[in-house]
């Protein structure tokens, strides 16, 4: 028997779930979203993907701007669900609407639950260097993310991965998975385990000054910062005042006899290396603020970044 979905999501990261959802025997009865925002450079007032995709597949979309019982839940209540299905939607539920659905609300989240609760566990694995992540798929209960897990599935993050790539990759993944689980909870196999709650740990919201280098840090830490900052906020730098936002970079095998932040090679010949306080990185990709993203022998030729030149730590 088919199940009455209620979607609720918001950014890319959901798109692939309500994809499954819109092309499986279940009807998706209505997609809860975020009120449209600005976006973008120009902070011009746009939908966000999941929206785009349920108006593109004609499905029904809600967006309050609260989900206080009044006026949403005559709404909510009208599209009859049997099971309400989350994927990075961006809000807490509140007691009422997880009692609406008959069968409950289950969550798709992009971590290896119990670690990296909260809203920036894909981030918060790279910059950490993490080995391996995952998706859980847990119920939905009102503590954040503290749900009983219904199944997961891991997969390794490679050294040079960027947030990006992993969140598509766990997207899919857990798109996969949830049309699994959701069929075992349909058919009354799913079988719920608490998390240990000795091992939690918590990803919190990213902020801009989380992304200032402190080219004090081994050279391994100082790459995941960036690439587990891209797309947003960046890792930046400050040489002789000018902020350089550090868009890609990688491990450099180059000795270090020198200050950390110190600038050892700038060529177009030997790329932009930079001493940190273990090792070193070449930096691959970077953007003087407020103007395009260049390759490092791009940047070299347009401003003197030099050998020995110093980026400031904080």
């Amino acid at each position: 028997m088919a199940l009455r979905v209620a979607f609720f999501g918001t950014p890319a990261f959901a798109v692939p779930t309500l994809e499954h959802l819109a092309h499986s025997p279940h009807a998706v009865v209505g997609v809860i979203t975020q009120p449209d925002r600005p976006r973008g450079r120009g902070q011009q007032i746009s939908e966000a993907p999941v929206k785009a995709l349920a108006a593109a597949l004609a499905l029904p979309v809600l967006q309050p701007e609260r989900l206080a019982r009044e006026p949403f839940e005559a709404s909510f209540t009208a599209l009859r669900a049997d099971i309400g299905v989350v994927a990075a939607y961006g809000r807490i539920l509140p007691d009422w609407l997880l009692a609406t659905p008959r069968l409950g609300l289950i969550n798709v989240h992009a971590s290896l639950l119990p670690r990296y609760r909260g809203a920036s566990p894909v981030h918060r694995a790279v910059i950490g260097g993490d080995a391996e992540t995952g998706v859980t798929i847990m119920r939905v209960v009102k503590a954040l993310d503290a749900g009983p897990m219904l199944s997961r599935v891991r997969v390794a993050i490679g050294d040079d991965d960027t947030t990006t790539e992993v969140e598509s990759m766990l997207a899919r993944l857990g798109a996969e998975l949830l049309m699994a689980t959701l069929n075992d909870v349909e058919h009354g196999r799913a079988i719920a385990t608490a998390q240990d709650e000795t091992q939690v740990t918590y990803a919190p919201k990213l902020t801009k000054a989380e992304g200032l280098v402190d080219w004090r840090r081994p050279a391994r830490d100082v790459h995941n910062l960036v690439r587990g900052l891209w797309p947003w906020p960046h890792a930046s730098a400050f040489l002789d005042g000018t902020r350089f936002i550090l868009h890609r970079s990688c491990l450099s095998a180059r000795p270090v006899a020198l200050p950390a932040g110190t600038i050892l090679a700038a060529s177009a010949s030997e790329g932009l290396h930079v001493a940190c306080g273990d090792g070193a990185i070449e930096i691959l990709e970077l953007q003087l603020e407020g103007k395009r993203v260049m390759t490092a022998r791009d940047a070299m030729a347009s401003r003197a970044l030099t050998a020995g030149a110093r980026f400031s730590s904080p």
